[in-house]
């Protein structure tokens, strides 16, 4: 990671450098708060979050949607991007002005300039919920990294090395938080604990993450 792309105010003590090109944000998102939720709300009035199924069979704990040029599906013809909503056969709903300006920062913090996602994956947790071990590996081009804000009830995030039986990293997510991790670490395994009983003021017993890529 380029640390000399933080200012002082950026690179404090509460962040967590993960490996040498991830980093965890704290409370990045925190001044965007109230209208990132008002605009979350208006993507999920379009395309509801379902849960899907993985080409396995296995039902998703977390429910998900997808906003932005491309949107990120699974059923049993496998993992894939499509440009409609399978669910209504609309195209995803834009990308918000909110959602871009932060993911972008974010990526510029963490020393990924020029960051363009044209996908917003949208997972939404319930207590119990999780997310297992996998690789960000169905975009054209590796060379852009992961930003994935997290928003409402706290998670454990599981950080790993390039096989799934490499060593894990726990590392406690908040309201606000942002993940950054791409270059040598872009493919790197990771995934979501199990959540636990809690309740946010904002959002109630749910945990939302938004995750931007660059898909295509």
């Amino acid at each position: 990671m380029n640390l000399d792309l933080f200012t002082p105010d950026d690179l404090t003590p509460a962040n967590v450098r993960l490996a040498p090109q991830a980093v965890v944000l704290r409370g990045f998102a925190l001044p965007d708060e109230g209208r990132l939720l008002r605009e979350l709300a208006q993507v999920w009035e379009q395309a509801p979050p379902r849960h899907m199924v993985t080409p396995g069979g296995y039902r998703m704990s977390a429910a998900l949607t997808n906003c932005g040029t491309l949107g990120w599906t699974t059923d049993e013809r496998g993992y894939r991007y499509t440009r409609h909503d399978p669910l209504t056969g609309q195209p995803w709903p834009a990308l918000p002005a909110s959602f871009m300006a932060l993911a972008q920062r974010a990526a510029q913090a963490a020393g990924f300039p020029d960051f363009q996602p044209d996908a917003c994956l949208i997972n939404r947790y319930l207590p119990g919920a999780r997310m297992s071990l996998h690789q960000d590996k169905n975009e054209r081009d590796f060379r852009f990294p992961i930003a994935s804000v997290s928003l409402g009830i706290p998670a454990i995030f599981l950080f790993g090395g390039m096989k799934r039986s490499d060593a894990v990293q726990r590392v406690a997510l908040q309201h606000g938080d942002v993940a950054v991790w791409g270059g040598a670490d872009r493919l790197r395994y990771h995934g979501v604990a199990p959540l636990k009983d809690a309740t946010h003021p904002s959002l109630g017993a749910v945990r939302v993450n938004l995750t931007f890529r660059r898909a295509g």
